[in-house]
């Protein structure tokens, strides 16, 4: 009989010498998130000023490096200069939405996809999904978010933790997603170097046989279901209850997600719950040849 879910992820050892986590998991077929990382440590000053500027970010996405510093010194009184500010968007890996010096040039060997949904009549369930990545606060540190949304429906397909923005992780839960549900047609991202990867690209195109679509650099709107629900589930659960560490986020999470696509009734969904739009949506998908 196979091991649980739980037992396997007991067998993950921090410490062993020759497997890294990331290919333990991977042989174990567990996600990293249910190994319920710890938050990355920084001051308490930083992590002050990170939560300001994320909520700040959510209101206002056009606000780049100088103004979200202009507002922290002027309107909020701290004495900082522009370079901390600099440091801390980069780490939360925000940037102002509008246009940007030479934004036509892609990362040197990575491939930018065009955008595919402009005008796109979104048609049933796996049509087009969205992703991304955002910053979450914590009592003591911070992790990062990814989740995976069914357009169609707003069917939120998966999620997970880490506190790492790599490549790898980004690759594992897409592929987990497709396990799970299938493969869209559309993938749609932002130009992030973790989904413009070759990994991230080929698992997209190659493995699972769909399309890649990716926002126009600084247009934040082209993302705008996935945008939506980052401000749903900081204002509603983390602003409101800062996890202490990696357990509790994950959980309280899981709490929410559920909340969200089984038991929210979406005005957008004619009062229905995302779940059930998903599932009566499928069965209008093309079956393959």
């Amino acid at each position: 009989m196979s091991k649980s879910l739980h037992e396997r992820r007991s067998l993950v050892d921090h410490d062993h010498q020759e497997l890294s986590v990331r290919k333990q998991c991977s042989l174990l077929t567990v996600h990293r998130s249910g190994l319920y990382y710890q938050p990355k440590k920084v001051s308490a000053l930083n992590l002050e000023l990170m939560r300001l500027m994320d909520e700040q970010y959510l209101h206002k996405p056009y606000y780049g490096v100088y103004r979200l510093w202009e507002w922290l010194t002027k309107d909020k009184g701290y004495k900082i200069n522009i370079k901390r500010v600099r440091r801390l968007c980069r780490l939360m890996g925000i940037e102002a939405i509008g246009p940007k010096p030479n934004t036509s040039k892609p990362a040197p060997g990575h491939k930018i996809y065009p955008y595919l949904l402009r005008n796109l009549t979104v048609t049933h369930s796996n049509h087009v999904w969205q992703t991304d990545l955002t910053y979450v606060p914590m009592a003591q540190g911070f992790l990062y978010l990814m989740a995976i949304i069914d357009v169609k429906s707003r069917y939120v397909l998966n999620w997970s933790v880490s506190n790492t923005m790599d490549k790898e992780w980004c690759t594992e839960v897409f592929r987990e997603t497709v396990r799970q549900h299938g493969s869209p047609e559309i993938l749609n991202t932002d130009q992030g170097s973790q989904f413009t990867s070759d990994l991230f690209t080929q698992a997209v195109t190659v493995e699972a046989g769909s399309k890649m679509s990716m926002d126009g650099r600084g247009r934040a709107t082209d993302n705008v279901f996935i945008e939506r629900l980052w401000r749903s589930v900081k204002h509603e659960h983390i602003y409101h209850n800062p996890p202490a560490d990696g357990l509790e986020l994950y959980q309280g999470l899981k709490n929410w997600f559920n909340d969200y696509n089984t038991e929210r009734r979406h005005r957008s969904l004619n009062g229905e719950f995302p779940i059930t739009v998903y599932i009566a949506e499928k069965k209008k998908e093309p079956q393959a040849a």
